[in-house]
């Protein structure tokens, strides 16, 4: 049994292709990396029309000046607002002023109507920059590998940082510690329900039979 279970994940880890994550870069198979940028999003709909008309024409301006390829991904994650309702109903037992209670209870009432219409999304944007080996024009592996990769990546994600910030997104290039909550997420659940589990994970585990 325990040989069939390791055999199974050894499977999944290939199907994925990632091998480890040291500092803020993911090493995959194939002789090829990544790194990740996070980029916090916007409300579209809520801009002016020119102000919209910029963002497209600044995005337009970005993907032009590229001198590498990228990846954009973009998450879609349904949020479970049950403990924000919970730590409503303790407000109104701890308050004393019953206008405020009042208040409160209409205020729950309001949001759980709202998702019951609307389901109530968290999204997030995610830049991905690869890396192969063949860039420094060698099959290089090992720590060379692992230094060149750091070094090519790091010079592009400052260049694209550069350009995200002429847009006025902000954005911060993700950790070990946050690719490895990324990934868990992905491929097992959300990571809320995962609780703890995945705090002192040094690399990222799919569980077999998710995939």
């Amino acid at each position: 049994m325990k040989k069939s279970a390791q055999r199974s994940k050894a499977t999944t880890q290939k199907f994925i292709e990632i091998q480890d994550i040291i500092d803020n870069v993911v090493l995959l198979s194939r002789g090829l990396a990544s790194l990740i940028i996070e980029v916090q999003a916007t409300n579209f709909a809520l801009l002016s029309k020119e102000e919209q008309d910029v963002r497209v024409l600044s995005y337009s301006s970005l993907l032009n000046s590229l001198s590498f390829p990228i990846q954009v991904f973009i998450r879609s994650k349904k949020i479970d607002i049950s403990s924000y309702l919970r730590l409503l109903d303790d407000e109104v037992t701890k308050s004393q002023n019953q206008l405020l209670k009042n208040q409160i209870k209409l205020y729950k009432d309001f949001v759980q109507d709202l998702v019951k219409v609307n389901t109530v999304l968290d999204k997030k944007f995610y830049i991905a920059i690869p890396y192969s080996s063949f860039e420094s024009g060698l099959n290089i592996r090992g720590a060379n590998f692992l230094l060149s990769a750091k070094a090519k990546l790091t010079s592009k994600a400052e260049s694209l940082h550069a350009m995200l910030r002429r847009m006025n997104l902000p954005a911060k290039t993700l950790g070990k510690e946050e690719l490895v909550k990324l990934f868990h997420e992905i491929y097992n659940g959300d990571f809320e329900q995962i609780g703890e589990a995945v705090q002192n994970i040094k690399f990222p585990i799919v569980q077999a039979g998710n995939i």
